[in-house]
């Protein structure tokens, strides 16, 4: 069953991104249903799985290949500027579901929801929704005493950089060194923490301000802080469940 699966999501990656050249996803956005490139990436997609599953499994060939020419042509119609992310992902999913219909075809198995309900499940999600959101408000609530508009040079201006780009940093970083701590590898803690202090370097040498270098460190240090806290918590509450 794994390798039958394994089979499927190759062929899938094949067709989706590796052998569908960028001018013809351009062109499908703009013709949509008279694309040639729409049937194209169809045929391309039909050739990866006959020769990935050897000409075998017809069935599943088949649902595999209507359901995505389908699911392509309802995205090509329903996508705008404003929503081609989530369409994306709406996309990939609805393909990697089918995928898992036709594994389930061919080989059947049942998926147990009480595992969602798991102690060790339930203690992973509350720690990762506290390292993304929930320590997010904390920080703010902790420097918020600090008003960065106050004294901020004014060749840097606040609202300089990506939009929500400093939150986003903030959970990939707090995931990360949660995911090192508890893989036991507080090697690659150190790694990220001289990795970013590289990449600030540059902007607090620039600034010359020792206001913003201290403002800079305590989020860092808060955020790195809290993440390891929750990286030991995790691992001791873990192997204490009972």
């Amino acid at each position: 069953m794994i390798l039958f699966a394994i089979k499927l999501i190759l062929a899938h990656l094949l067709g989706d991104f590796l052998l569908q050249p960028a001018h013809w996803v351009a062109h499908k956005e703009v013709k949509k249903v008279k694309s040639k490139y729409l049937y194209y990436h169809v045929g391309v997609h039909a050739i990866c799985l006959l020769v990935i599953l050897q000409f075998h499994y017809w069935l599943g060939i088949f649902i595999i290949i209507l359901s995505h020419y389908l699911t392509d042509l309802v995205k090509l119609y329903l996508q705008k500027n404003n929503n081609k992310r989530w369409l994306f992902f709406a996309d990939q999913a609805l393909h990697l579901l089918i995928l898992a219909w036709v594994v389930r075809i061919y080989f059947p198995y049942t998926i147990d929801m009480n595992l969602l309900y798991s102690a060790p499940v339930l203690l992973f999600l509350c720690f990762i929704v506290f390292i993304t959101n929930v320590t997010g408000v904390i920080m703010q609530v902790i420097i918020s005493r600090w008003r960065l508009s106050n004294w901020l040079p004014n060749e840097q201006p606040e609202n300089e950089g990506l939009q929500k780009a400093g939150m986003y940093i903030g959970i990939l970083e707090r995931l990360f060194v949660f995911g090192f701590i508890v893989l036991q590898h507080w090697e690659g803690v150190g790694f990220l923490i001289a990795a970013k202090s590289i990449f600030r370097f540059g902007d607090l040498s620039k600034a010359k301000d020792r206001k913003l270098t201290e403002y800079i460190l305590i989020g860092t240090l808060l955020s790195f802080g809290i993440a390891i806290a929750c990286g030991v918590a995790y691992n001791y509450l873990s192997m204490h469940l009972g």
